[in-house]
């Protein structure tokens, strides 16, 4: 009985022993999920931010990022997603044309920005934005008119005015 009773014992401090084990091996696993979970979540960060930075550097010439663009509340395009009007108040352009409320925009995020003088026709005028931008900046606004392009079709699919105008060679 004596025999049977230090059995058990040393069966019970075995038993314990190898729970204590199991816990503390938990213990462990969690601990390293947790430091790896820490990592991911940096990792995921750091990771936006480089997307984040190289979206930025493709953008044409001056263009600053949308979120550090001040932009007025009255009577703008719709070129920016709603969230970013919630906290601008200051003075909108004296003009309510789309033209001067754009500067206006773009000189607030930008005061040294400088816009050519275009007096002429639309060929022309484009002609001459074709000779002064830096190529990847007319790319990127050749890209823009092509959707701008498929905007106003989509708008009036059956507009009878549209003719085809020839792409011109050179």
């Amino acid at each position: 009985s004596r025999r049977s009773a230090l059995g058990r014992k040393a069966a019970f401090s075995t038993l314990s022993i190898l729970v204590a084990l199991l816990i503390a091996g938990q213990a462990v696993t969690i601990y390293y999920v947790y430091q790896q979970s820490g990592q991911i979540s940096k990792l995921t960060k750091t990771s936006q931010n480089l997307q984040l930075e190289a979206l930025q550097r493709k953008l044409p010439g001056n263009a600053k990022p949308v979120n550090k663009m001040k932009m007025a509340k009255a009577n703008t395009p719709l070129l920016m997603h709603p969230a970013s009007f919630e906290d601008l108040s200051f003075k909108a352009p004296a003009s309510n044309k789309t033209e001067d409320i754009v500067k206006h925009l773009l000189l607030q995020a930008d005061p040294s920005r400088k816009f050519p003088e275009l007096n002429d026709n639309l060929m022309d005028n484009l002609k001459h934005l074709r000779r002064t931008m830096d190529h990847m900046d007319w790319k990127s606004f050749e890209s823009w008119m092509h959707k701008w392009l498929l905007f106003l079709m989509a708008n009036n699919p059956k507009s009878e005015d549209r003719k085809t105008i020839p792409a011109e060679k050179g």
